[in-house]
């Protein structure tokens, strides 16, 4: 492939993959829902330095992601709605990712090889949805490609290498909080006592300057917080950092879930990285710095989720970037059959899946055929089925490109990958484009909410909840411009209206000075029910 091209190509995949799916929907249940409640606080006036939801404070997270989630929103406030305004700044965490990963990769295994690592991690199933999506996890992430850059750097020039280090090690601190923080640190304190190559005066002078790039990082939002509320710096010391990494959970449990889900949330990437590991093996090359460091930090990785109080597919992102770096050396030696039936593989079932998404977006919004356009809308009810010319060619766009590139890519030993990747680029831009607002009709609370609206009163002092979780609380103030007294917290007596959250089948009755006056749902949402109550006047 032309030297030109390559990079142009690639950068075309990068943005392509990118752009669908960050706006044209409401934030979504639950992610996205309670960290755009934290952003919006911030547009609304509120503390920079403690995250808050509907008033509340709510400091799960360190507020770096949501500042600049703030920042964007604002700056595109006069042409997009906010949370889609504040979703753009998800493109940017990831495009830094996808930036710093590929520069790992250059400095681990040359520079033919940098953007091969790019493309790795676009495939990734598990980075599709969850890279579109605004949560904090997406800025944690460019942060860890960061660190595996500094420390490949660091091997050549202390001072910049370091600087990247420490620099990834702070940011991974304010998107996430300590334990994350500690992941980086792990990694880059093992280095020299797993691979000799960084077992060198330079990679120390380079872990002193990482020390000094962190501490800002490390030390200002905390002062801050102490300062302004010695409790609540306590607080988040104990419960959000202490708590997760010191959790009663069995490790081993922990280990097998990710065991159990990586298979799927970082394929293609695991198979390429165990065959470059036995391949290694074989070759007695298993200490080379293109596997100990992506191998090390992979392993740690692993071993301190799995450690942790709480497992969910969303934290195996960083694990990610390490498999993507460890696979970009088995590439290039991938035995014909093997990168031939990758290749078929993924133009037949990519054109297969592109081809069904036209069939159901036919059924979905021209009733081609009735029946199937029946199902779609007893799942999804609510929506509102019709030919929208944006997202038809927007789709039209993106099918076309993905068989232009497989009428015309030339043969190499990287075009399995870029098939894949474009494979992965068409589907997912096909179901941000064309299927978009079918999904946000059950994802988004502004018709539930809205319908709840109609129900209240026209004056009323103020709302009362209970039990209502805080993505619930953040839409309701979003959409509604409520913040409600949380009964949780202590009595609202104030308060003549009262929305309780609940299963639908087991309402929790309020005492009877509470009437009922409404109850919804998100439409098709079989499990959560809202339920809101007046308080009767005394006769």
């Amino acid at each position: 492939m032309n030297v030109v091209l390559r990079p142009l190509l690639i950068a075309i995949f990068c943005l392509a993959w990118l752009l669908p799916g960050l706006v044209a929907h409401d934030p979504w249940k639950p992610d996205e829902a309670y960290t755009f409640g934290a952003v919006f606080e911030i547009l609304q006036g509120g503390s920079w330095v403690i995250p808050q939801i509907a008033g509340e404070t709510f400091l799960e997270k360190p507020p770096l992601f949501h500042l600049t989630a703030a920042a964007s929103a604002w700056l595109f406030s006069p042409v997009l709605p906010l949370h889609d305004g504040a979703r753009l700044v998800v493109g940017l965490w990831i495009g830094l990712a996808l930036l710093f990963s590929a520069l790992a990769s250059r400095e681990l295994n040359g520079p033919r090889h940098g953007l091969t690592a790019a493309l790795l991690l676009l495939g990734c199933l598990g980075l599709v949805v969850r890279g579109h999506q605004l949560i904090t996890d997406v800025a944690a992430l460019s942060g860890f490609a960061m660190a595996y850059y500094g420390a490949a750097l660091a091997r050549r020039g202390a001072a910049p290498g370091g600087f990247w280090l420490g620099t990834a090690c702070g940011l991974v601190f304010m998107t996430q909080g300590i334990p994350e923080a500690v992941m980086v640190a792990v990694i880059a304190l093992l280095l020299p006592a797993v691979c000799r190559h960084w077992r060198t005066p330079q990679y120390a002078a380079a872990l002193a300057v990482a020390a000094a790039a962190a501490l800002p990082w490390l030390a200002i939002w905390p002062l801050l917080l102490q300062q302004r509320d010695p409790a609540l710096f306590a607080a988040w010391l104990q419960g959000e950092n202490l708590a997760r990494f010191f959790g009663t959970r069995d490790m081993l449990a922990g280990l097998a879930y990710y065991l159990r889900t990586l298979p799927w949330y970082a394929f293609p990437v695991w198979p390429l990285a165990l065959w470059v590991l036995w391949r290694a093996r074989r070759l007695q090359q298993a200490g080379a710095p293109a596997l100990a460091l992506p191998a090390l930090g992979f392993t740690v990785t692993l071993l301190m989720l799995g450690s942790a109080a709480e497992s969910r597919e969303l934290y195996a992102l960083p694990m990610l970037v390490p498999l993507a770096l460890l696979a970009v050396p088995g590439i290039d030696p991938l035995r014909r059959g093997a990168a031939n039936g990758w290749y078929w593989f993924s133009v037949t079932a990519f054109s297969f899946f592109i081809a069904v998404g036209w069939f159901y977006w036919g059924a979905l919004e021209l009733e081609i055929p009735a029946k199937l356009h029946a199902h779609l809308h007893t799942i999804r009810p609510g929506y509102e089925f019709g030919f929208r010319a944006l997202p038809f060619v927007l789709g039209l766009a993106y099918t076309a490109a993905w068989f232009a590139l497989v009428a015309r890519l030339p043969r190499n030993p990287e075009r399995p990958l870029v098939i894949w990747a474009g494979g992965i680029t068409a589907v997912w831009a096909l179901l941000a484009t064309l299927f978009i607002g079918w999904v946000d009709t059950t994802k988004s609370y502004r018709s539930v909410i809205a319908d709840m609206q109609r129900a209240m009163p026209a004056q009323y002092r103020c709302m009362a909840s209970r039990d209502l979780g805080e993505a619930q609380r953040a839409m309701l103030h979003y959409f509604a411009g409520i913040r409600s007294g949380r009964l949780e917290t202590g009595p609202q007596p104030a308060c003549d209206l009262l929305l309780a959250q609940g299963l639908p089948l087991d309402e929790a009755v309020p005492p009877p000075e509470w009437e009922k006056i409404w109850e919804g749902h998100r439409p098709g949402d079989k499990d959560e029910r809202l339920r809101l109550y007046r308080r009767q006047q005394n006769p």
